[in-house]
């Protein structure tokens, strides 16, 4: 055998051993995540027929990226809260509309991220859509952003109504023109969603769920949507017409970190 032969076959053994390394690198931190108890699930699983845009696994959202912790854009809620929403989206169906979720469970890595956010002034690359009117010192004073949310918890989610046929909302597009989440519905960013008076995420007073100042229709649909849910054990938080947490919950005072994925939730039925 000659020399190079030896030093080829020395360099295949090493490359090999690093591929080794690195596959078990790979699933050491795979199998080190942080699983979901077994009384979560996916919504779909629940109810297939309720819609999904969700926003934090894409760059349309305050932050302007994709948050940390969301691996698949998927719902997961605990079970009981994913059940009632199914109850309620037979009630909304019957009268010509369907549900649609904006966000479900949020693990904590995700409230880290928009907490690191919040405290970097400098970045304000989507104000102009979601918060124009609100300086960005204020966010943790006013209550828009906080180090624990209950979304951790598996029963809280952000949603809407969409009336049937559902109408396909287009994608967004990075560092396409904003406009402020609560100028009129035909200006602001499209969204198949009924007219709520203001777009999700809307850090504004005009966004708290009984506002005087929306009236009509606009205030029509936020009490269709608080009503069903209502009636079905959910509790709506009164500066956010989007936010509804299922009671009683599972788990009042546990706040869980395993990422948005269906691996997360492996084995759960």
């Amino acid at each position: 055998m000659t020399r190079l032969s030896i030093a080829v076959r020395g360099l295949i053994t090493v490359l090999a051993a690093l591929l080794v390394m690195t596959a078990a690198t790979t699933t050491a931190r795979a199998s080190s995540e942080p699983k979901a108890p077994k009384d979560f699930v996916t919504l779909h699983s629940v109810d297939p027929t309720i819609l999904q845009e969700m926003r934090y696994f894409t760059p349309h959202n305050f932050v302007g990226e994709r948050i940390d912790g969301y691996a698949q854009p998927i719902c997961v809620l605990t079970r009981p809260a994913a059940e009632a929403l199914h109850k309620a989206q037979v009630r909304l169906l019957r009268k010509g509309y369907t549900l649609k979720v904006y966000d479900c469970y949020r693990p904590q890595r995700a409230v880290d991220h928009f907490v690191r956010w919040a405290q970097d002034l400098d970045d304000q690359a989507m104000k102009a859509e979601f918060y124009p009117n609100v300086d960005k010192t204020r966010l943790f004073a006013d209550g828009y952003i906080a180090e624990k949310s209950g979304h951790s918890r598996g029963s809280t989610m952000d949603l809407t109504i969409v009336r049937l046929p559902a109408k396909p909302t287009r994608p967004y597009h990075p560092g396409e023109s904003l406009v402020p989440c609560f100028a009129p519905k035909e200006e602001r960013f499209p969204d198949n969603s009924v007219d709520m008076g203001t777009g999700f995420d809307c850090f504004d007073t005009l966004a708290h769920t009984l506002d005087p100042r929306v009236q009509g229709e606009q205030r029509a649909n936020r009490l269709l949507l608080k009503s069903t849910l209502e009636e079905l054990g959910f509790v709506n938080l009164a500066e956010e017409w989007w936010h509804y947490t299922y009671k009683p919950e599972p788990y009042p005072d546990t706040y869980f970190d395993f990422p948005v994925s269906a691996k997360s939730l492996r084995g759960n039925r």
